[in-house]
């Protein structure tokens, strides 16, 4: 092997100025002199051929320019985590110059001798070194872990380590330096393309504290994420972004601690994929943002029954992907644990133009969901949706087979199967009236106007007063106009108001900032006003 090559040069990874790659051949080539390093590059535009030259194949890429030869001197190889870790915080031989270069220190004309300085040095960034609890080494080239327990001796108290974008070619190195690291909770090797185990091999207990593992774009299957979570026994955080996983397989006996699991950017087969993992007992964060699934389906449970599968998930992120139907969206309320939901950039969201409706049709068909795309839903926005949706499809379900008599109220399957959530809603509301499934009428501003009664509880003497306020105008702005009309400072007002429909129901106006139809008010309902 040429001067300045590792014997092990082949499949390592190196730097070369501010690109990184991985050393597929190494020796001479046709024509030239000395050797060479053939790399293929991680960013294709960084080369110049598929590792062939001269009609000589020397070696293989992904890419077709993904590859070119350099000289070894123009590589860096990396360096070990310890001396890597000194660098980054300042605490190598070279930084220590508080006693000068030598054992010695001149006070004016005079020389007085340390005796011994160098070791008591020494001694002082070994205790610096074992103050470190969380360590950061991103892009610092570490490439192995150096000599066999010089970490465990150096840095003791190390709990959170920070591996991401360095030169670590294989998993091995990983366990290498994590097994000297007695307590360790938190690790992320990302952007480390590496080569891990296709086959079961001794399981070491490098990993048996970790709780938190990124593994973003290294290049894991996920069959090799499943070999290797036999030595991650207590993990509650795994993310997998942008690894190619195209396929799930069934984790029967590992990550069954798993809490969180991150598999954006992969472009899996299917929605059915999901179903693989479904049985994993704790998971309570699913995040599949941009995964290419274009439907949502869980076979084992009917319209509005539970599913068995995902039993703790409470937050999914769908975000970004290729869901262009409603049912993936009827589906979710079928999970049992669910609370949040990002499902933004989807096509399904294109089928309806007004902003608002849209959101109250997620927030309807999804009974427990408490926060949507990163926004709290408040009870009277979940009310204010289910009675929308109860009666925009109104009409819909007579036709379908709906009555307001229970004894011949049989919606078609058709229906139910679009609407799981209707009959519920009939439930919690009572079935709409006739009257509420009139065809919208074209929006003049006479049919915008609401006719309301304006009730004060606490002054009975006060006679009702009957207004006709628009339908778009904000609570806040009511509460301007009733200041004027009864004489009462609008900031200190309280609305509510009662349905002429829903007897004994009173709902609060309690958001000043949305309008009088949020809250599904029609004329002849009346308005409470209380101070």
């Amino acid at each position: 092997m040429a001067a300045g090559v590792p014997p092990d040069a082949l499949g390592r990874r190196i730097s070369c100025g501010p690109d990184y790659g991985t050393v597929r051949y190494v020796g001479s080539v046709s024509r030239t002199a000395g050797v060479w390093l053939g790399v293929e590059w991680d960013d294709p535009q960084r080369g110049k051929h598929d590792g062939s030259y001269e009609g000589t194949q020397y070696f293989k890429c992904r890419h077709p320019k993904g590859g070119s030869f350099i000289r070894p001197n123009k590589a860096n190889f990396g360096v070990d985590f310890l001396t890597a870790v000194k660098d980054r915080y300042g605490l190598n031989d070279k930084q220590d110059v508080q006693y000068g270069t030598g054992s010695t220190v001149v006070f004016g004309t005079k020389t007085v001798e340390f005796v011994g300085m160098d070791s008591v040095a020494e001694q002082q960034r070994q205790v610096q070194l074992n103050k470190l609890v969380d360590i950061s080494v991103r892009e610092c080239a570490v490439s192995h872990a150096g000599q066999e327990e010089e970490i465990s001796r150096t840095c003791a108290n190390m709990r959170h380590i920070n591996l991401s974008k360095n030169l670590i070619s294989s998993w091995e190195t990983v366990i290498a330096i994590a097994s000297q690291v007695q307590n360790l909770e938190t690790l992320n090797v990302s952007e480390n393309k590496m080569r891990f185990p296709s086959a079961s091999t001794f399981i070491s207990s490098a990993f048996s504290k970790l709780k938190i593992l990124a593994l973003n774009q290294t290049g894991i299957t996920w069959t090799e994420v499943l070999l290797c979570a036999q030595g991650w026994p207590v993990l509650e955080e795994l993310y997998l972004s942008s690894n190619n996983i195209t396929v799930l397989e069934r984790p029967d006996t590992v990550l069954q601690t798993l809490k969180l699991l991150d598999l954006s950017d992969n472009q899996l087969l299917d929605g059915n994929q999901l179903h693989l993992i479904a049985q994993l007992p704790r998971l309570e964060q699913l995040i599949l943002r941009n995964t290419g699934i274009s439907s949502i389906h869980f076979p084992d449970a009917g319209f509005g029954c539970k599913t068995k599968m995902f039993p703790s998930l409470k937050r999914l992120a769908i975000n970004d992907n290729k869901i262009s139907q409603w049912s993936s969206i009827n589906e979710l309320d079928k999970l049992p644990s669910l609370r949040a939901l990002q499902c933004n950039n989807n096509p399904f969201m294109d089928t309806e133009k007004n902003p608002e409706t849209l959101i109250q049709l997620i927030i309807a068909k999804i009974s427990q969901l408490e926060v949507l795309n990163n926004c709290e839903i408040l009870p009277a926005e979940r009310r204010g949706a289910e009675l929308d949706y109860r009666k925009i499809f109104g009409k819909d379900w007579l036709e379908a087979g709906g009555h307001w008599n229970p004894e011949k109220n049989k919606p078609s399957e058709e229906f139910l199967a679009a609407h799981p959530r209707y009959p519920a809603l009939c439930l919690k509301y009572g079935a709409p009236e006739e009257g509420e499934l009139k065809g919208r009428q074209p929006l003049t501003l006479k049919n915008q106007l609401l006719t309301l009664t304006i009730k004060c509880p606490e002054k009975p003497e006060q006679k009702p007063v009957e207004k006709k306020l628009p339908e778009s105008m904000t609570i806040q702005k009511v509460k301007g106009l009733l200041y004027r009309l009864l004489k009462i400072p609008g900031s200190e007002l309280k609305l509510s108001y009662e349905s002429s429909k829903l007897e004994g129901k009173e709902v609060e106006l309690d958001n000043d900032l949305k309008p009088l139809q949020f809250y599904s008010i029609e004329s002849g309902d009346c308005v409470l006003v209380r101070w």
